[in-house]
């Protein structure tokens, strides 16, 4: 039997194109003591794809001619662990391939949920990030003004319905009166401001009329620094992502820092996801409750075939998708 994988032909340098992938024909991996065979159902496409190409960044960088990296709901085909049986759904660290062998230990069983997609979106990644992120470190209260970019993308969108969801006030940032217009009429945000909008600083300010609490930024730049300007005293700057930037051969920073964090006593923390795994339970505890509730809709965006994943990924760094964007590798087992 082959295998079939996507590997990094060429690092780029700039803007990502699908001429830095290659579509691989290679020998089926074989699991030693202590691991499992997987098969890849459902691998997660993440603006953190692109970053990890930069060089090394909370994890080792990604480099020419190795498989790329992912999060993937798998099931697993032969097992050499007593931790897993054949059959098992699993999730955790894969490549971008229909069959990958990894260590059992850092595997961990899913639940049966019904939809395996729900454990990469409104109950795995994109709904944890959103989660922890927001409350753990922005700390929103009822009646504050909680602001959020990228809020039509994976994690954006649960920030918004979660500070909803708690009594806030949710004001979204988005590419596109069409996608402002969804995020508001769909997701139920407050407000949605076109940050390609010539007059996207009075835009903003109109939307956020009482100033912003919490920012929760998931691109930096252009955003953040404007962003920055709307904050009230003793704000909370979340910094989760900069996928404004992550294309660039010269990413720019916010012109503002330390000024306004200083007069405006700002916190601004970066967090990963797995930094607050020990709450996991909590939050999918949580999710699971405001989405039987109907606060909080599940939006998906999956695009088909292991071979589309290049175009997935350049596709979501392009901001075209909406809700959580993965790919599916094969049919979910019966």
């Amino acid at each position: 039997m082959t295998n079939r994988q996507v590997v990094i032909a060429e690092l780029p340098k700039g803007a990502l194109t699908p001429e830095h992938f290659r579509l691989e024909e290679t020998g089926m991996p074989v699991p030693a003591e202590g691991e499992v065979l997987m098969k890849n159902i459902l691998m997660s496409i993440d603006a953190a794809n692109r970053a990890w190409m930069q060089g090394a960044t909370y994890r080792a960088p990604v480099l020419a001619g190795d498989a790329m990296h992912t999060y993937a709901v798998a099931q697993v085909v032969e097992s050499k662990s007593d931790r897993f049986k054949p059959g098992d759904i699993v999730a955790g660290e894969s490549h971008w391939a229909e069959y990958v062998v990894k260590p059992a230990k850092a595997l961990i069983k899913q639940p049966d949920i019904g939809s395996l997609s729900h454990l990469l979106s409104a109950y795995g990644i994109a709904g944890k990030t959103a989660f922890h992120g927001l409350l753990s470190v922005g700390t929103p209260l009822p009646g504050e003004t909680v602001l959020v970019s990228a809020a039509a993308g994976s994690v954006g969108m649960y920030v918004g319905q979660i500070a909803k969801a708690i009594g806030c006030r949710a004001v979204g940032v988005a590419g596109g009166a069409e996608k402002c217009d969804w995020v508001v009429t769909e997701l139920g945000f407050d407000a949605c401001v076109d940050y390609r909008d010539e007059n996207f600083f009075k835009a903003l300010r109109k939307a956020a009329p009482d100033g912003v609490d919490v920012y929760f930024d998931n691109v930096g730049g252009k955003v953040l620094e404007t962003a920055l300007f709307q904050m009230n005293e003793k704000g909370r700057v979340v910094c989760c992502g900069a996928v404004s930037q992550y294309d660039s051969a010269a990413p720019s920073g916010p012109r503002n820092v330390p000024g306004l964090v200083v007069v405006k006593r700002l916190r601004m923390e970066g967090f990963i996801v797995m930094d607050y795994a020990h709450n996991d339970a909590a939050a999918v505890k949580a999710l699971q409750n405001w989405t039987d509730s109907g606060q909080l809709k599940v939006v998906e965006d999956i695009v088909e075939g292991l071979e589309n994943a290049p175009g997935a990924l350049i596709g979501l760094l392009a901001g075209e998708n909406r809700g959580k964007r993965m790919v599916r590798v094969c049919p979910d087992p019966e």
